[in-house]
């Protein structure tokens, strides 16, 4: 499982069975973070999820940005709870890369600001997947 971590909404991607490629699950409106959590953690459980990796917030220069304790927090409480891995992933510019590809899919600005997160989880969840393939290949 893949997820954006956003302002007002959290990105869900899913990979595949084999783990090779990722899908876009749903955008969930933030709510209270227990909330939010609760429903996260309970998605984890319906569809048999092994491994999560969030997006972690880091400022060009490679510091950690201004959101990353949350992703932390939430990364801790998932593995606590979930006893599953939980990786976060340096998500720069991936919001920048979700626009583009759902601009070139010439989606109107409404459709663009209502599945932009999904396709930032499906991204991020992409790059930690093909990074894993290429590390068992070698």
């Amino acid at each position: 499982m893949g997820l954006d971590l956003g302002h007002k909404r959290i990105g869900i991607a899913l990979s595949d069975a084999l783990g090779i490629t990722a899908q876009g699950l749903m955008v969930l409106e933030r709510q209270e973070n227990a909330a939010a959590l609760a429903k996260v953690i309970d998605l984890a459980r319906q569809h048999h999820i092994t491994a999560i990796v969030i997006g972690l917030p880091r400022h060009m220069d490679g510091r950690l940005g201004n959101r990353a304790a949350e992703v932390l927090e939430w990364a801790a409480q998932l593995h606590q709870v979930l006893g599953i891995p939980v990786h976060t992933w340096d998500e720069r510019l991936t919001t920048v890369q979700a626009e583009r590809i759902l601009l070139e899919a010439n989606l109107s600005r409404r459709r663009r600001r209502q599945v932009i997160d999904k396709m930032a989880a499906v991204l991020i969840l992409q790059a930690f997947l093909d990074q894993r393939g290429s590390a068992n290949a070698g």
